[in-house]
């Protein structure tokens, strides 16, 4: 029996000290895995800092890997500090109150510290191609939490919080355009009170000009930020989509259609106060009549704007002239020699610009007024009649309509297609001499220059013109005017590839002769010397 009880205590004695050995040697192998494998480190940390405030020093180890090169760590540190940040403002641990004693208020100014570091390591990472789309919803993450506090702390935040620190990151960097472009699908045409304090963010980053950040990068993209917002509320009801907190009282400022447009107006103005390049004026007078000025509590502002551009020539001046007649026709501004300044646009590049159709129906609304003098409204038409020579056939093809609808609208101008010369010896000396075109394309005055007194010659040249379309359209002013007037939405939009179709597109009725044989001479005839192309290259070589 002693024996047995020896040898069974000897078996105890052995489970019990291989037990925790095994034990041992499992936790070893844990720590080991754990050392090796970040993302289980990070997770680790985590949880401690949930589990003690003691552990708050944690979150300097999460920042560090923040910075780490490799994407999937800089994503997981991302992610578990703002579950962290997340957890601490629900818990409010992060906001002072006045039973704190002194070290207690010491710890909240460290984790608001931490906070504003996290907050701008997201906002550069919205820079990164690869990352942009997750730093941009983290951070939207922390302004719902943010913004879901208390009515006075929640519009704190949207002002001075992580939100400022997100639409400053947008500006701030060229890379970001993916991430602009997703912050306005998902988030500014979606809330109102987002697309508010995003207008007041930008005006507020233009003002002040933060150091560190090139002013004309943050304008040009501001610039671009603001114009991807396409609707504009018409009344206050419309105002009901909220991401923080809904506002409470009717007075609110998120309540009040006047006060987003008035935000949207500073924002604006701070953009046309900077240094802009030509292509971002451009830019925004494409822009200005739909996406713009309807957020203006006092369209006048853009007066100075619009007439500077409207005098810098050239396709500047087009665009500009949409948004001086809106402000002309609904707000009476009063530019002097409007059509003076209209006129000198009429110049060799008009025809040729890509924004022809975009002028020519500002064109048609201009010229409506019949009251408007004989001689000026001859002068348009001869200054663009003589244009057409050396247009391309899409841009001709706008100008005969449009001249057939001013002839029709102001019937006096139709001396310039048939004048009757009176006294036989006059009709011999025209028909033996001819005469000078009395227009003076120089005289830059539409009153001065004398096209009442001239002819539409250059239609009838036209009618001679290379492409039949054109040649057939040149025709219709030396028919009866029995079309009531032509709707120039027909024309505006042709184009090369569109004439080129049509042309194609048609059947053959009869096949047409083709010359197969191939010449025996060019320059020269059967007898020996030149003939008359032979002569006249003979000529043109002993000329150099």
């Amino acid at each position: 029996m002693p024996g047995l009880v020896e040898k069974k205590r000897k078996r105890t004695d052995a489970a019990a000290v291989a037990k925790p050995t095994k034990s041992k040697k499992v936790k070893a192998a844990s720590k080991d895995d754990g050392e090796n494998d970040p993302q289980a480190q990070m997770l680790l940390l985590e949880q401690q800092i949930l589990e003690s405030p003691s552990n708050y020093p944690n979150i300097t180890s999460l920042l560090k890997f923040l910075k780490s090169k490799d994407a999937t760590q800089k994503v997981t540190a991302a992610v578990a500090l703002c579950r962290v940040f997340c957890r601490l403002m629900a818990a409010e641990r992060m906001v002072k109150q006045k039973t704190m004693d002194e070290e207690e208020i010491e710890q909240v100014d460290w984790l608001k510290t931490q906070y504003k570091e996290y907050g701008r390591q997201l906002g550069r990472l919205l820079a990164s191609e690869e990352l942009q789309s997750t730093s941009l919803t983290l951070l939207m993450r922390l302004v719902k939490e943010e913004t879901s506090q208390d009515g006075r702390r929640a519009e704190q935040a949207w002002r001075t919080g992580i939100f400022a620190d997100l639409v400053l990151g947008l500006v701030a960097s060229a890379d970001a355009a993916g991430a602009r472009e997703e912050f306005m699908e998902n988030f500014v045409e979606e809330h109102d009170d987002v697309r508010y304090f995003t207008f007041y963010a930008v005006a507020n980053i233009l003002a002040r000009s933060p150091e560190g950040y090139d002013r004309q990068t943050l304008v040009s993209n501001a610039l671009s930020l603001l114009l991807l917002i396409e609707n504009a509320p018409d009344s206050d009801s419309q105002l009901e989509d909220w991401y923080g907190q809904t506002p409470e009282g009717r007075k609110h400022a998120l309540l009040s259609l006047s006060s987003h447009r008035k935000t949207a107006q500073e924002a604006w103005l701070a953009i046309f106060r900077s240094a802009m390049t030509k292509d971002e004026r451009k830019s925004i007078l494409h822009h200005l009549t739909t996406r713009i000025v309807p957020w203006f509590t006092k369209p006048e502002s853009l007066m100075d704007f619009l007439t500077d551009s409207y005098d810098a020539g050239g396709a500047t001046s087009l665009l500009a002239l949409s948004g001086l007649f809106y402000l002309i026709a609904e707000k009476n501004l009063d530019y002097p020699a409007f059509y003076t300044k209209l006129y000198s646009l009429l110049d060799d590049t008009l025809l040729h610009s890509k924004h022809r159709s975009r002028f020519f129906r500002l064109l048609e609304t201009f010229m409506s007024s019949t009251h408007l003098p004989s001689a000026m409204v001859a002068s348009f038409i001869k200054r663009l009649s003589r244009l057409a020579l050396h247009a391309p056939p899409a841009a001709i093809v706008v100008v005969i309509p449009w001249v057939y609808n001013m002839l029709l609208r102001h019937r006096t101008c139709t001396f310039m297609i048939h004048r009757e010369v009176r006294g036989a010896a006059q009709l011999k000396k025209l028909e033996a001499e001819g005469m000078d075109d009395p227009f003076s394309m120089d005289q830059l005055d539409p009153m001065e220059t004398n096209a009442i007194d001239s002819s539409l010659w250059e239609l009838e040249t036209l009618a001679s013109h290379y492409h039949p379309n054109v040649a057939t359209l040149a025709r219709i002013i030396q028919e009866q005017f029995t079309k009531k007037n032509y709707n120039m939405e027909d024309f505006l939009d042709h184009n090369y590839q569109g004439l080129i179709d049509a042309e194609l597109g048609k059947e053959m009725k009869k096949t047409p002769v083709v010359e197969f044989e191939i010449p025996k001479r060019i320059i020269t005839v059967e007898e020996g010397g030149l003939n008359d192309l032979g002569g006249l290259l003979q000529t043109a070589v002993e000329a150099l």
